[in-house]
């Protein structure tokens, strides 16, 4: 099932703003704790998503969530029924060895296309209980994180992406 209900789309003015960190003191209040709860809805909504970041729910805050179904693809050593939370990320570390990976998003809908990234990325965040922690990774969670934290600058993938293609769903 693919709702749309929260997922701003391509045009909206929130997607190009840079986004607001979070004040540490306000990571466990209501507010906080309940805009994450609705990124994670918007992004189990998505049978294709593998992350949001808040700007794509029209809040402007550092934001993001991979989806617990990325880990199980990657096999990480991480509860595989839990979404990852990343509040006022930053990547620290990118590798020099870049490659061409297809990327799409949930708010450009159904356009895909090729990105260069780093092969390895690591980012250093704060958890949903306000821990700061650093992360690695390769592959998919990689790119998720760059393109996340792009989404946190305004950047859009297809700011980037070569040779975009719309594939609508029926397609797929």
């Amino acid at each position: 099932m693919n709702k749309m209900s929260n997922i701003i789309q391509k045009g909206h003015e929130t997607l190009r703003q840079i986004a607001e960190d979070v004040a540490i003191e306000e990571i466990g209040s209501e507010k906080i704790q309940k805009i994450i709860g609705q990124m994670k809805e918007a992004l189990d909504e998505q049978d294709d998503g593998v992350a949001i970041a808040a700007p794509q729910i029209n809040e402007s805050l550092r934001i993001f969530v991979v989806s617990h179904k990325v880990f199980k693809k990657e096999g990480e050593d991480y509860d595989l029924h839990k979404s990852k939370v990343f509040i006022n990320p930053e990547i620290v570390n990118v590798s020099k060895d870049k490659e061409e990976m297809d990327e799409g998003c949930l708010s450009v809908r159904w356009w895909y296309g090729k990105v260069k990234r780093s092969k390895q990325a690591t980012v250093r965040a704060y958890d949903i209980e306000g821990k700061l922690f650093e992360m690695g990774a390769g592959g998919l969670v990689a790119q998720i994180f760059q393109h996340e934290i792009d989404h946190l600058e305004g950047i859009l993938f297809t700011d980037k992406a070569e040779r975009l293609e719309e594939i609508p769903p029926e397609k797929q």
